[in-house]
């Protein structure tokens, strides 16, 4: 079977997941957003997921990385062929931080984000707009910006970020300081850009963060067992694994190259774990296309923000980048032509684990993941 018959049988499968979909609600009487702090019920087509791991590379567009000429064949072969790929995926801004707050919180970027926070400075807000939007400018966002994490503890879940290369846990720059990490050292290739986790007061002026943000070491051993593994598991390669650098500060080839031998030694160490083995999902994607000059094309009614006309600087989003999803409850080797961005991703981990929506994933007619990526049948089982 050819790919494009392929894909034209998956589109009326995308738009009957959504028709189904409509009717579990309607029938069930489930509203997916709630006040701050209340959780929701699934809707039907939801599975029984209990832990999410998170993997970002960075600056790939999708057919860098997933066309036929993809210098990661681990990546766009071998763990293409046991998932669905999601290929019309967006990323939603340039340049990267603001991709990475846009998965754990629903903000939009501002100027300050836009440029990559090179100073690590604190948030200065002037207000807020719908839907959820802090307007203002700035990096840190002050605790009154809710994210993920809140939704999760809220909810006695637990959730960790697993940084290659932070020296310490919780590292970050001294508030409104110049971010030192924005160039990759030999022997320190973590930069705070790609940790969205340390732009929330909430979590960085929490004492329990050096528990939460931790380094990528601590992964092989918190997989050992359902109980140690977290609901959520946010994990981000350094500057060369994650294909940012090329060639790399401490001589690695780095770009996609890199992020292959990356993925082929921590993916199988989720793949095999006893919580992935249960109830998990992976999902590996990119924080943004190759660059702003590139691609800043957007999907799912992405526009101008209340703090950028742009997100993408020179256009409206981040470009495409696509995903790949992995989970007992997809089927192999498929894919899905659903448009799709970082908002949905967190709306649809928002869905999985039965919490309001957050910003942007709040937006009227945002895809959410369905039938079409939990396609394995799972349900009618």
């Amino acid at each position: 079977m050819t790919r494009h018959s392929h894909r034209l049988r998956q589109a009326p499968r995308a738009v009957l997941a959504a028709a189904v979909a409509t009717l579990a609600l309607l029938v069930a009487g489930v509203t997916l957003s709630s006040p701050s702090g209340a959780a929701t019920s699934a809707a039907a087509y939801v599975p029984p997921i209990k832990h999410v791991f998170v993997i970002n590379i960075e600056n790939k567009g999708y057919d860098k990385t997933w066309g036929a000429g993809s210098a990661a064949p681990y990546l766009s072969q071998t763990l293409r062929s046991q998932g669905v790929l999601l290929d019309t995926y967006y990323g939603t801004a340039h340049n990267s931080q603001p991709n990475y707050v846009a998965q754990i919180s629903g903000q939009g970027p501002n100027a300050q984000m836009q440029g990559d926070c090179q100073v690590y400075s604190r948030f200065a807000g002037t207000g807020t707009a719908s839907p959820g939007q802090a307007v203002g400018n700035g990096c840190v966002f002050p605790t009154s910006v809710p994210n993920l994490t809140d939704q999760l503890s809220g909810q006695k879940l637990t959730w960790k970020g697993y940084m290659e290369d932070m020296a310490t846990p919780c590292q970050h720059p001294t508030l409104d300081a110049v971010d030192p990490t924005q160039k990759a050292a030999v022997g320190n290739q973590y930069a705070v850009r790609h940790n969205p986790f340390m732009y929330f007061s909430s979590i960085t002026g929490s004492p329990t963060c050096a528990q939460h943000v931790v380094g990528l070491d601590a992964l092989a051993s918190d997989l050992a067992s359902t109980t140690t593994t977290p609901n959520l598991s946010y994990i981000t390669p350094n500057l060369c694994h994650d294909g940012h650098d090329s060639p790399c500060v401490d001589g690695q080839p780095g770009g996609l190259t890199s992020v292959d031998e990356w993925m082929k030694v921590w993916v199988p160490k989720i793949l095999n774990s006893p919580a992935y083995k249960a109830d998990g999902m992976i999902v590996i994607t990119s924080d943004e296309s190759d660059g702003p000059q590139t691609d800043a094309t957007a999907c799912c009614n992405e526009g101008p923000g209340p703090n950028a006309a742009l997100p993408g600087i020179t256009g409206p989003g981040g470009g495409r980048i696509g995903a790949l999803v992995l989970s007992r409850y997809v089927k192999p080797n498929t894919w899905s032509t659903t448009s799709y961005n970082h908002y949905s991703l967190l709306a649809s981990i928002e869905d999985i684990f039965r919490l309001p929506y957050l910003g942007y994933a709040q937006t009227s007619g945002l895809g959410r993941f369905g039938l079409d990526v939990y396609n394995s049948g799972w349900n009618q089982r």
